[in-house]
């Protein structure tokens, strides 16, 4: 009996096809059919500690919105702006949040030049911060500020916006040394 031979030209049954993108109108104001994707987007976080020497806390931060996000708990900082350095951006964002001046520290390096990916368009660098003058308040964008011990179960207590979960468990492993 011979074995069985199938055309090569003819896709394979058994293998899903892969996807194939399908083109869609742009967003109002968005780029033109064709054009370059967009510039990715910087975002700069704090992982504010209570002392850059010797961390044992963590001050995170509860999103207001959007609502998707709301109630969700995150690394206060936000976009950096065109010709802005990002850790100018960092020490100016944590400002506008919390109302503090702040000392930066290492960064918590991600996988990628750009940080961690936060979605398809973004992606943030994190360094590590300590209070330097000013008493943190949620100013913009949050609700709620509150201290955490830098150990699991207390990391996990919170829920977390997705996209920083692995960057809460890359700034554990990056403290303990």
């Amino acid at each position: 009996m011979q074995p069985e031979t199938r055309d090569q030209s003819m896709p394979d049954p058994a293998v899903p096809a892969p996807a194939v993108p399908v083109p869609t109108a742009p967003a109002a104001g968005g780029p033109e059919p064709g054009a370059a994707d967009p510039v990715p987007v910087q975002v700069v976080g704090g992982a504010l500690v209570d002392s850059l020497a010797r961390p044992s806390r963590l001050l995170v931060a509860r999103r207001t919105s959007p609502p998707a996000f709301a109630g969700m708990w995150e690394f206060p900082g936000g976009k950096v702006e065109p010709g802005e350095e990002p850790r100018a951006a960092l020490v100016r964002e944590l400002r506008e949040e919390l109302g503090i001046e702040a000392r930066l520290g290492s960064e918590v390096p991600g996988p990628l030049e750009q940080g961690w990916p936060l979605n398809e368009r973004a992606a943030m660098r994190v360094w590590l911060a300590e209070v330097e003058d000013g008493e943190p308040a949620p100013l913009e964008d949050h609700d709620e500020l509150r201290w955490l011990a830098l150990d699991a179960d207390s990391l996990a207590s919170v829920p977390w916006i997705p996209a920083d979960f692995p960057i809460v468990e890359a700034l554990r492993r990056h403290v303990a040394g």
